[in-house]
Order: structure tokens, then C-alpha cells, then sequence
């Protein structure tokens, strides 16, 4: 897909892409919660930033982040020594949010705009982490999809981190119906392109106190 436009807002930039009907959503929660209002919103990443580092995933490569939203793991990236962090969401607005928190660093950072079945690249990616897209995919031809495209804008040997509801966690978010996985399924699902090297399951415990399980699997691109 061309890259239809790039526009200016305050510190960094946003690429806007050509983005499909999600995208009406996800606005809407963006400007209608504020960080801590929303279900997924961590002080501290623990679980993805401990994996990345059990992957060998180090600051000299270069990782996406999948549904990264104001996500803070870009501001825990940068403080690590990150150089080529590139967080990428649906939503316009979370993405503004996440630059005018890191003010000056988010310079540092390449922004899209962009719903992650209409990505495409080609090769660039040491690492795809996604905490918080790959659930929302239910149908057989999207979970498709976004297998092929993070295949291809994986390297050879990449790695890519996935973390997604567990069968005993919640069968929707945001009002909107998600798919559960078993660390069995999950693997099933990469299969054609993706190695397992590491599964595991936590608990997520939103602002409210409201406890969610999660599986988190990691896989080396064949």
C-alpha cells in the first residue's frame, strides 16, 4: 500500500495509510477515555518487556508495535536505548496522545496510521509485538491476513511476541466480540511461517481492579 500522506503534529510524525471501518471506533474511545480509563492500561509493560528481552530482542533492533495506541512500552523502548521503535494503531488520535506525552522523543519514533491488514512491509522488522490487535481479528480470512503480513515484514530469524486473551479471559473488549486463544492454538494459527519458542499465561488486572487472563506466545520467523 502507498503511503498516501504525512502530516505535522507536534513533536514527531504521523504516516497516515488508507485505513478501514475500525477506525471509527477507536477514535471514539480515544476521545472519550483517558488513559487510565481504558481496560488494557499498564504503568509498566512487565510482561512484553520481559519477554523481549528473554527473545535477545536488543536496542540495536528495530520493533513494531502492533495496536501500540499511547501504549507506554515506546516510552520504556526509548529509555532502554531503542533507536528504530515504530508504534503502530488505527487510531489517529491515540497516536497524538502517545507524541504529546514523550514530547521531544517522539521524534525518535516512526508513527503509523494504519489498520494492521492493510500493512505493508517488507523485511524491515527485527520484532512485531502485539498486546493488543491480534484478539479483535475473529474471521478466519483476517487472522489469515495478519499472519502473512507479519510474516512478511519480518527479517529471516525475527522475532514476533504476541499477547492475546486466554480461554478463561474476556469474550469481548471495548463493546467489541474478540477471539480467545490456548497457547496450542496460537501456535497452530503461525504454524505456516513462525516457530514457537516461548508460551506463557498472566493475569492483567485493568484499572478497576478487574482481573484478565492472558496468553502470551513468542515465535522465530522461519
Amino acid at each position: 500500500m502507498s503511503w498516501v500522506t504525512r502530516v505535522s503534529e507536534g513533536c514527531g510524525y504521523l504516516v497516515v495509510m488508507e485505513i478501514n471501518s475500525r477506525k471509527q471506533h477507536w477514535e471514539h474511545v480515544y476521545a472519550t477515555k483517558s488513559p487510565t480509563e481504558v481496560s488494557w492500561f499498564q504503568s509498566v509493560p512487565a510482561t512484553s518487556l520481559a519477554l523481549l528481552q528473554e527473545e535477545g530482542v536488543g536496542p540495536e533492533a528495530h520493533v513494531m508495535d502492533v495496536g501500540g495506541g499511547d501504549s507506554v512500552l515506546v516510552d520504556h523502548l526509548l529509555a532502554s536505548g531503542f533507536t528504530q521503535v515504530t508504534v503502530l494503531d488505527v487510531s489517529e488520535r491515540a497516536l497524538l496522545r502517545a507524541q504529546e506525552r514523550l514530547g521531544r522523543a517522539a521524534d525518535g519514533v516512526r508513527w503509523m496510521c494504519s489498520d494492521v491488514l492493510d500493512v505493508e512491509l517488507e523485511g524491515e522488522l527485527d520484532c512485531w509485538h502485539d498486546r493488543a490487535t491480534f484478539h479483535f481479528l475473529t474471521e478466519d480470512a483476517d487472522i489469515a491476513r495478519y499472519v502473512e503480513v507479519a510474516h512478511r515484514a519480518l527479517r529471516a530469524g525475527g522475532r514476533l511476541v504476541v499477547g492475546t486473551f486466554a480461554e478463561t479471559g474476556p469474550t469481548a473488549c471495548s463493546g467489541i466480540p474478540i477471539r480467545q486463544y490456548s497457547r496450542e492454538r496460537l501456535e497452530q494459527v503461525f504454524a505456516p511461517y513462525f516457530r514457537p519458542t516461548r508460551c506463557m499465561t498472566t493475569t492483567h488486572y485493568t484499572p478497576a481492579g478487574k482481573p484478565q487472563d492472558f496468553v502470551f506466545c513468542c515465535f522465530q520467523r522461519s
